[in-house]
């Protein structure tokens, strides 16, 4: 194998680490779709759904009415539909509920996204 080959089969597992900076988030029972400063969470209704995004835990805990209860960053809060609260240095914006599921943003308190 050739010295350049070499250099750029090493520098790979660096640039996938870096790109997994941005994308690093994870879930169960819920879909993410992230920036560096926000992400949107789809959480499954009816199932035990969390992800981690942006450092921090968020779970869905559960839905009475319009208002959505979820636990980010260890803090529990309830935010109505179409609504906005702060918790942990994030805001946190309910954007949808269905029978199915439950779309909330997710942004760092102070971070354009």
């Amino acid at each position: 194998m050739s010295l350049p080959m070499r250099r750029r089969l090493a520098v790979l597992p660096f640039a996938l680490l870096a790109l997994g900076g941005v994308a690093g988030c994870s879930s169960e029972g819920a879909q993410t779709q992230c920036t560096l400063n926000d992400c949107t969470v789809t959480f499954n209704r009816g199932v035990d759904a969390n992800a981690s995004i942006l450092g921090v835990k968020a779970e869905l805990v559960g839905v009475q009415g319009n208002n959505v209860t979820l636990k980010v960053a260890g803090q529990q809060i309830t935010v109505p539909v179409n609504g906005e609260q702060q918790a942990e240095g994030f805001n946190i914006a309910v954007q949808s509920v269905t029978q199915d599921n439950v779309v909330v943003k997710i942004s760092r308190s102070g971070g354009g996204g």
